[in-house]
């Protein structure tokens, strides 16, 4: 709060006081009373007295307001930190702002229980709709209906899944629960899962893993990992053998997971971008139909977890995908 700003804010009370003081002096003169100076500099003192009192007892409140707007990252929480005024304005403002903030609160609870609810009935309905697909896809299997048929399933139950997973990445720290996980067994799973799209497209599945265990939670890793089995497949180069290489190393501080693939790679151009929301880049534009979600939700749920995730690509040659997760200790300060 400045002080120049503060009298322009009372620049008429200010011209009407001098207007009064200079016809009161004149009234002084004319009629001649005595110690007229005196009196008219004692007068101006006591009003720059009101004037400065009054401005340092407000900006004291204005300012801490001001400070603490700035400094929380949660503005709306800012009258936690303020006591009411001891001026009339300020009250109004308080009272103002309290009313604002109750307001705001009201709808965001609102908003809040009308996303878990949403979020509720959307699980219920991929877990229903899930059934179906499941039996759908066995049929297939069974009666060899139609091998073309075999990936279309495939691809909805992943679209299914990934809803599910982008719908639970919002409140994770609801639904994960972290211990140790083997690393062999959540990638047999996912072998299992991929094997029709691995003997269909004639890709080698490499993996180097033997006993190593990671501090994280197996339904998340799976999907995050099956994503990019997913990337590593729709993006294969089928002008060369393909083949999908998974390895694990491990020191002191980290278990490092590596998924390589000698596919048709990334451009540079889109490397920087690939963990975006929505980014398809062009291999998905070029290549498959891509909602670009995969990858954005895999980073989403690998930052949640503590885990960091890297990719690195060459065009044509390959790409590889890296993810890194901390060792006990991290979690043991977590919780």
């Amino acid at each position: 709060m400045k002080f120049l700003d503060y009298l322009k804010d009372r620049c008429y009370a200010i011209i009407l006081f001098f207007c009064f003081y200079f016809l009161f002096l004149m009234l002084f003169f004319v009629f001649h009373f005595s110690h007229v100076f005196v009196f008219s500099i004692l007068f101006f003192i006591f009003f720059v007295l009101l004037i400065l009192i009054d401005y340092f007892r407000k900006k004291s409140f204005y300012q801490k307001l001001l400070f603490h707007i700035d400094q929380l990252d949660q503005s709306y929480l800012v009258l936690e930190l303020l006591d009411c005024p001891n001026f009339y304005e300020g009250k109004l403002l308080y009272q103002a702002l309290y009313d604002i903030n109750k307001s705001m609160m009201e709808k965001v609870n609102s908003y809040e229980m009308g996303v878990i609810d949403f979020k509720e009935y959307i699980e219920m309905w991929i877990h229903e709709v899930k059934i179906p697909i499941s039996s759908f896809r066995l049929m297939v299997h069974n009666h060899k209906v139609n091998e073309e048929m075999v990936p279309l399933v495939k691809r909805i139950e992943d679209y299914v899944e990934q809803i599910l997973y982008y719908v639970r990445s919002e409140h994770a720290h609801q639904d994960y629960l972290i211990n140790e996980v083997s690393l062999q067994k959540v990638i047999s799973h996912i072998a299992l899962q991929n094997k029709d799209d691995f003997l269909g497209h004639r890709i080698d599945f490499i993996v180097e893993v033997h006993e190593e265990v990671v501090m994280t939670d197996s339904k998340w890793l799976s999907f995050i990992l099956n994503q990019i089995i997913h990337n590593s497949i729709k993006y294969r180069d089928e002008s060369k053998s393909s083949y999908i290489q998974i390895t694990v190393k491990e020191d002191r501080e980290t278990v490092t997971l590596e998924v390589f693939d000698n596919g048709i790679g990334i451009p540079a151009t889109d490397l920087k971008k690939v963990f975006e929301k929505s980014f398809t880049g062009y291999n998905g534009r070029m290549r498959a139909k891509s909602t670009g979600m995969g990858l954005f939700i895999a980073k989403n749920l690998c930052e949640k977890l503590g885990h960091k995730i890297m990719i690195d690509s060459k065009q044509y040659v390959y790409t590889k995908v890296t993810i890194v997760f901390l060792k006990n200790h991290y979690y043991e300060v977590l919780k």
